[in-house]
């Protein structure tokens, strides 16, 4: 079966939104505690899952997801995939931001990965896969 990894912004609700859409497995990384085990984890699942989702949206705290995603990008091409979500909730990207973040979705797309900006176009995509088999 297939399954995505639900990585990037772990202050957002993104997930619950996702989740519903989604006709496929998940991994879904956020924990109460997150630890050395749970770290570990999240790495195996990197390499196991048959896609990794990293949705970035204005309420993340670090940078570290952004990392992940161009690393992924480099490593692993036909199985990244990143959402830039402008707006969440009440809080949204700046025009600064949003270039920047246009700038790194080029790079995700040269490197082979897939680009959306919305999780709506990602579960379907996601849901298409499970279909017709991996691409």
């Amino acid at each position: 079966m297939c399954k995505v990894g639900l990585f990037g912004t772990c202050t957002s609700k993104w997930r619950d939104e996702l989740i519903p859409m989604l006709k496929i497995d998940y991994f879904n990384p956020v924990t109460d505690n997150w630890d050395f085990e749970h770290r570990q984890e999240e790495l195996k699942q990197r390499k196991d899952c048959d896609f990794c989702l990293y949705v970035i949206t204005p309420k993340m705290a670090g940078f570290y997801s952004i990392a992940e995603v161009v690393d992924d990008s480099n490593k692993r091409p036909k199985k990244t995939i990143l959402c830039v979500l402008e707006k969440d909730g009440d809080v949204k990207f700046n025009d600064k931001q949003m270039k920047s973040f246009l700038a790194i979705q080029e790079m995700i797309i040269k490197n082979g990965g897939l680009v959306f900006c919305d999780l709506k176009s990602c579960a379907e995509y996601l849901n298409k896969i499970k279909m017709y088999g991996n691409e």
